[in-house]
């Protein structure tokens, strides 16, 4: 049984460049996902963490009182370990810098969704936590400015996310494929349990918000169509499983085989994903774990952001059901 940090220390020698601050990094975040862990397995014991703050973040949503927590944990592990000279979060207004010695030094930077799918929290609904890490591209020895945060998502030195459900799972990608690794609460540890994850090339599952229908765009409700339809040719209808939390849809259509769809609608004229927090992160996932990520039209990880909080539509998956998906977005496009 193979450890995360027997495992990050194995690979370290594929990034000389990093002199171990890569792993401290990660560490902080294998911290930050055992503390969440805990404290939502209690949440049905404490009113402390359930139901929402009272404010709303910088996208005008209400925040849950276990995002206010997660995003808190985050940073705090984040400042502590000094390896990293700036944090932006969904939950924030602004990119937070670490204007200390050792932040100003340090060459990394993070972008972060301490908890997708917070309002599942109060139902005992599997959550995330999704996380981005760039070089800052700014003169080491200075505080980071927004320039470091405004990167194509092509240019992520790793990326991944954790599952809160039945078990909790960490999975992340340097850029070398993508590993998962479950965690053991008797010992304390993850351990490696799913070794160089592949994204089937096609499935039968697709995921998307069907409430939302009538305000979809003509390519997705044809695509959806195209889903419920019998031809056992390509194995259809496909199967709709929706879950309302980004990291859990994602992470059972790479292991099953799926697509997930969040596209604009009249609600959401440019999606409702973030670029920087949701979307870039995912893509870079799928497209190491052998699938593919657009925004219908284009590579996620070719767009070039213009906002912190910049949102884009998500099209992520199986390749070959994320590139039929296209199909149906370039024949009826308004």
């Amino acid at each position: 049984m193979k450890t995360l940090d027997e495992f990050v220390i194995e690979k370290q020698a594929e990034y000389p460049n990093a002199k171990g601050a890569l792993t401290g990094i990660l560490s902080s975040i294998r911290l930050v996902a055992k503390v969440i862990h805990r404290d939502i397995n209690r949440a049905g014991l404490t009113n402390d963490i359930l139901g929402a703050a009272g404010n709303q973040n910088v996208q005008g949503e209400s925040q849950m009182k276990l995002d206010v927590f997660a995003n808190n944990t985050f940073k705090r592990a984040l400042m502590a370990r000094e390896e990293v000279a700036g944090f932006a979060s969904e939950e924030e207004d602004t990119f937070v810098a670490f204007d200390t010695e050792r932040g100003r030094n340090a060459r990394y930077i993070i972008l972060t969704d301490p908890l997708d799918g917070s309002s599942n929290i109060d139902v005992n609904v599997s959550v995330g936590t999704i996380f981005s890490i760039y070089r800052r591209v700014t003169p080491v020895g200075t505080p980071v400015t927004l320039e470091d945060f405004m990167q194509e998502g092509h240019k992520q030195v790793a990326a991944g996310y954790v599952v809160y459900g039945s078990s909790t799972m960490l999975v992340y990608t340097t850029g070398n494929g993508v590993n998962g690794f479950t965690y053991d609460p008797s010992l304390g540890v993850f351990c490696l349990s799913h070794e160089n994850l592949q994204i089937p090339p096609s499935g039968k599952i697709y995921s998307i918000n069907e409430g939302q229908y009538l305000k979809f765009p003509m390519g997705v409700k044809k695509y959806i169509k195209y889903c419920q339809e019998e031809d056992k040719a390509t194995q259809r209808p496909y199967t709709s499983r929706y879950i309302g939390s980004l990291v859990s849809d994602f992470h059972r259509n790479m292991l099953k085989g799926g697509i997930y769809i969040y596209p604009n609608a009249t609600t959401y004229p440019n999606g409702k994903l973030r670029l920087l927090y949701e979307g870039n992160p995912m893509a870079f996932l799928a497209e190491q774990a052998g699938g593919l990520a657009s925004d219908g039209y284009q590579r996620i990880l070719d767009i070039k952001p213009t906002e912190l909080h910049q949102r884009v539509p998500l099209f992520a998956g199986s390749k070959e059901m994320v590139e039929k998906a296209q199909e149906f977005m370039r024949e009826f496009k308004e």
